[in-house]
This record gives structure tokens, C-alpha cells and sequence, in this order.
């Protein structure tokens, strides 16, 4: 009997086949992650799992407005991308972005909250389900506009790049992550945003969250050279890989190899990382442009079950696995609480947050509660009064 990593290499060369993709690139030999490490990242995407699930039940009960799309069994994508890179390099996502949040540290009770609507959210409740932003972790969205985060992750990178070179006179040293679907990749501003990256050696991945069916149609009838994306990088005079999104262990390891490239180079990458949403585009999609046994022979590939079962070639016992499973139930359980007791924000804040400073019938800005709240301090004067002739607006 072929153990599990065999099987799951088996089943994610036959789907492949099935949809026309070449393989991601075959797997070298890896160092071991430490176990404990590897049990965390479990946490996380069971955490991440048991998050989406209870979003797409608030969604049907009204709870949660607006479009949702959860990230069941693309979580392995989040936590071993987030695990590849240090706290100080940026990472901006599109609005399949609930994952991304969780497994680069925000509290659960923040990002339910933001789901809700609430002002307990990250956003203050401004910006749902597409715009999850975390400051603190250097996560700057979850955006709506189908690969507009592209050229502003572009734009991050070349921020990093020209503070460590002109600034601070020394060498870029920071990477950015820059997600986008495979539905996005034919927009206009992404091939402009790669084309900058290419030709200023901006320091920024690309990685193309390719689950093969963009919106509702499968990406080999929809996008040239859809059989293997990562061709496009060549246009582009940047490196460009496929990788098995549906592995922890292999995205950590991948990504990792990606990451020091790009630190040590400042040179772009482009990622074709494969993976697999087990639900619709979003909670309104009846799926009914693939079957169910296509989604089935997925599921028995979940990047969860993966994990676990490396683990239990390990040490881990059901016991713990079931601990884990209980503990993160709790966690999101309390953050849904906490969530409904948190305010609706008031009709005012319409007026708040427009501007930084009071402007007209503005009323200027205030930090999230995840950010202790209070007045934000402006850092410069948009307007400054000629003494005697009044107050500063």
C-alpha cells in the first residue's frame, strides 16, 4: 500500500491530468520540521477550517452581509506562505482573504467581528468580509477590485526596497507577498505591475492562488498557457514556479527557497501555486461546472488530513489531534460571541474616517479596537491657519 505523501502525490498528478495542468515540479528531498512547529501550523489551519466553516453558517443566518468567500482547503497556502517570510515583510491578498488574516496573527475575535460588520472589526466594521487589514502584522488587505492588490503589493515592495537602499542607505533586505486568484491574472493592471517589478528588480512574489476554476469557468478555457500559468513570468524577465498549494510541509519548504531568492537578489518571482477550494467562488455558487467526484478525490487529498497524518508518523495521538480540535473550536465559538455583543457602528461614522483630520463636515479618524482605539495623531497639518484669521478646520 503507497503511504499517504504518495498517495496525495498520485491523486494531485491524476487531477492535474484531468484538468489539463502540468504537475507541479517533482519533490526534492526536505530537512524535518521540528515537530511542535509543525503541529502549530495544524492549529492554524484547523483554526482557519473551523473559522470558515462557522462564517459561511453566520452567512446563512444572516449574521454576515454582502459577498463571503471562504477559503476551505486552500489553507495550506496561507500558513506555509506566512511561515516562509519574517513579520516585517508586507503581504496583501485579494478578498479570499479571511485565511491570510488568521495565519498572520490577528486575533479570530477581530476578523469575526469585521465579517459581522461590527466595530469590534479590524476595519471597524467599515469593511467586511474583502478587507482584512492588519497594520500591526504587516497585512495591508483583502481588496475587492479584482488584481488591484497587485500593483499596490508592487508598490509596497518597491517601498521596502527604496527606504533600505536610498533611505537608510543600506541593502533591500524585505520581501513582499502579493496573492492574487487565477481569475485575476488577465486583468490589465497585473501584467503592468509585473512588467514594473520585472524590468526595476522589484523584491515581491506573485503567487497565483490557482484552484482552476477562476470564478466559475476552468482556467485552461479562460487564460492562455492555462495548462501551466507560470510561463507567463518568462514575459515578464522573472522566475516562474509551480508549487503543490495542497502540502504545508512542501509550500513552507518551496516558498522558503522562493523567499531567500528574492531577499538576496531583489530580483521578482511569479508562483503558480496549485490548490483546490472545496466550496463554490462564493457562498451564492451552486458549483455546477465541475462534479463531485472531481471534489471528492480533492477532499481525500484535504491539506489538513495531510498533515495529520505526518504527524502521526511522528508521535501525534487522536487524543491530541482531538485537543487541538476542541481548543479551536472554543476559540472560535467565543469569537462569534464576542462578536455579536460588539457594537453596529452608529450612522455617525459615516462621517469618521474619510479624512485623517477633521475636514468639513468630517469628523477625522480613530484607530480599530485591535488597535486600542482612540484618536489617531496626525502626522502633518492638511491646512495651516494664518494666526489670527481662525482655527484649523
Amino acid at each position: 500500500m503507497p503511504s499517504a505523501s504518495q498517495a496525495s502525490v498520485d491523486v494531485n498528478a491524476a487531477l492535474a491530468a484531468a484538468t489539463k495542468q502540468t504537475p507541479p515540479r517533482p519533490r526534492v528531498a526536505r530537512p524535518e520540521v521540528p515537530f511542535d512547529t509543525a503541529r502549530g501550523w495544524l492549529r492554524e489551519m484547523m483554526l482557519i477550517r473551523e473559522f470558515e466553516l462557522r462564517c459561511m453558517q453566520a452567512y446563512q443566518d444572516k449574521k454576515i452581509g454582502g459577498f463571503c468567500h471562504v477559503y476551505i482547503g486552500q489553507e495550506a497556502v496561507a500558513v506555509g506562505c506566512v511561515a516562509a517570510v519574517e513579520k516585517r515583510d508586507p503581504i496583501v491578498t485579494a478578498y479570499r482573504d479571511h485565511g491570510h488574516a488568521l495565519a498572520r496573527g490577528m486575533d479570530p475575535r477581530y476578523c469575526m467581528a469585521e465579517m459581522f460588520g461590527r466595530i469590534g472589526g479590524c476595519a471597524k466594521g467599515k469593511g467586511g468580509s474583502m478587507h482584512m487589514f492588519d497594520r500591526a502584522n504587516n497585512l495591508f488587505g483583502g481588496h475587492g477590485i479584482v488584481g488591484a492588490q497587485i500593483p499596490l503589493g508592487v508598490g509596497l515592495a518597491f517601498g521596502t526596497k527604496y527606504e533600505d537602499e536610498v533611505i537608510n542607505g543600506g541593502k533591500s533586505s524585505r520581501v513582499t507577498l502579493a496573492f492574487l486568484g487565477d481569475g485575476a491574472l488577465n486583468q490589465g493592471s497585473v501584467h503592468e505591475a509585473m512588467n514594473l517589478a520585472g524590468l526595476l528588480d522589484v523584491p515581491v512574489i506573485i503567487i497565483c492562488e490557482n484552484n482552476g476554476y477562476s470564478m466559475g469557468t476552468s482556467i485552461v478555457r479562460g487564460t492562455t498557457m492555462g495548462h501551466d500559468i507560470s510561463s507567463k513570468a518568462s514575459a515578464y524577465g522573472m522566475e516562474g514556479i509551480a508549487i503543490d498549494g495542497m502540502d504545508v510541509l512542501e509550500t513552507y519548504w518551496a516558498m522558503r527557497d522562493v523567499v531567500e531568492r528574492v531577499r538576496s537578489t531583489s530580483r521578482p518571482v511569479f508562483v503558480d501555486m496549485r490548490c483546490y477550494r472545496y466550496k463554490g467562488h462564493s457562498m451564492s455558487d451552486p458549483r455546477k461546472y465541475r462534479t463531485r467526484e472531481e471534489e471528492e478525490a480533492y477532499e481525500r487529498d484535504d491539506p489538513i488530513g495531510r498533515l495529520k497524518a505526518h504527524l502521526e508518523s511522528r508521535g501525534l495521538t487522536e487524543d491530541d489531534f482531538k485537543s487541538i480540535q476542541r481548543e479551536v473550536r472554543a476559540t472560535v465559538r467565543a469569537a462569534v460571541e464576542w462578536s455579536d455583543q460588539s457594537p453596529v457602528p452608529p450612522m455617525s461614522d459615516l462621517y469618521r474616517d474619510v479624512y485623517l483630520e477633521r475636514w468639513g463636515p468630517y469628523t477625522g479618524s480613530s484607530a480599530p479596537e485591535m488597535l486600542g482605539g482612540g484618536e489617531n495623531e496626525p502626522s502633518f497639518k492638511a491646512i495651516r491657519p494664518v494666526e489670527g484669521e481662525g482655527e484649523l478646520l
